[in-house]
């Protein structure tokens, strides 16, 4: 029995096609500058997001502390939305590596204007100053939620007209650029910095990149450095990241339309499925998670733990519409 493994996107294994890009990729000691793979992945995401650079790292989480580090001095605050993964699902690391804050605004990951003018700590000796806001598009926590256009980008005015940065933790930026029918620059547009991840549902083994001015992607490099992720010739991975962003991209809506349909499916069998989802994200209750884990799991269905309360679906370009369709059979099974 094939198991069909909903646990998440980054659980996708490379294509041949994007396994012989690999072995056939030319390279170069990155951090001399010198891997052409890796500079032309790098200028194809700085000109895919509309900014000046781009910086190739390991993964999304040092993407995302790197961009924290370049905006902030150690004692500052961090404004991110409820449950975002820089403040739940980075080990900690804005804390332990920068000595920063992150002080949550609105619910549900998504806030508005309004309500981050609201939680600026005021300009006074005893409170610690807010010099960046951060917005994760798609939100995780929220199942995959989309910020609307123009709502992250009165964020990022409001934001400006303080003095504060803003990044962007687009993991899943290309998820809701697909879902918004939006091209991914004008997203990005209104931020100082942006992450991307390249293996999620683009499908790429590993990588993320870091974007915004070339003076910005220039400390970026000196913060990478200190993590130790220079990473030499690594054009070999960079390799299967361009084949992601030519080939894959594209193709997402197929995810978001498999979401929707694994949604509606386990509402009629009867389970509390969040909501209708916006990209490809699938949140859902159960009365006994252990007990529909292991019944799931003796079917080949795989499915993540998200929180106390809910389970966590996810499409992807390893999971077609016919394994959709297989895996709400065994459940109902």
């Amino acid at each position: 029995m094939k198991p069909i493994d909903l646990r998440s996107d980054t659980v996708t294994l490379p294509t041949q096609a994007m396994r012989d890009a690999m072995a056939s990729a030319e390279v170069g000691d990155d951090v001399y500058g010198e891997d052409p793979t890796i500079r032309r992945l790098e200028e194809m995401a700085a000109a895919l997001v509309g900014k000046e650079a781009a910086l190739f790292v390991p993964s999304g989480t040092m993407a995302n502390q790197i961009a924290l580090r370049i905006h902030t001095r150690p004692g500052d605050v961090v404004l991110a939305g409820e449950n975002s993964h820089v403040l739940r699902y980075e080990a900690g690391a804005a804390a332990a590596l920068w000595g920063l804050q992150i002080e949550t605004v609105g619910r549900g990951g998504l806030f508005g204007a309004d309500e981050l003018l609201a939680v600026v700590p005021p300009k006074d000796v005893h409170c610690a100053p807010a010099t960046l806001v951060s917005l994760e598009n798609t939100h995780n926590a929220g199942g995959g939620r989309v910020w609307p256009s123009e709502q992250q980008a009165e964020v990022a005015r409001a934001a400006s007209s303080l003095g504060l940065a803003v990044h962007l933790d687009g993991a899943r930026l290309f998820n809701a650029a697909a879902a918004a029918n939006l091209p991914a620059s004008t997203l990005a547009a209104p931020f100082d910095t942006v992450s991307f991840c390249l293996s999620k549902g683009l499908g790429a083994p590993v990588g993320s990149l870091v974007c915004g001015s070339a003076a910005h992607v220039g400390e970026a490099h000196r913060v990478r450095k200190m993590l130790g992720g220079g990473m030499r010739q690594a054009g070999i991975v960079a390799a299967a990241g361009i084949h992601a962003l030519e080939n894959n991209v594209e193709r997402l809506g197929e995810d978001h339309a498999n979401a929707a349909r694994l949604a509606a499916g386990l509402a009629d069998l009867g389970l509390d499925v969040d909501a209708t989802p916006e990209t490809n994200i699938v949140m859902f209750r159960v009365p006994d998670m252990g007990k529909f884990l292991k019944n799931a799991g003796e079917r080949g269905v795989l499915i993540g733990i998200f929180d106390a309360e809910r389970l966590r679906a996810v499409t992807h370009l390893g999971v077609s519409r016919s394994d959709v369709d297989e895996a709400l059979s065994r459940l109902a099974g």
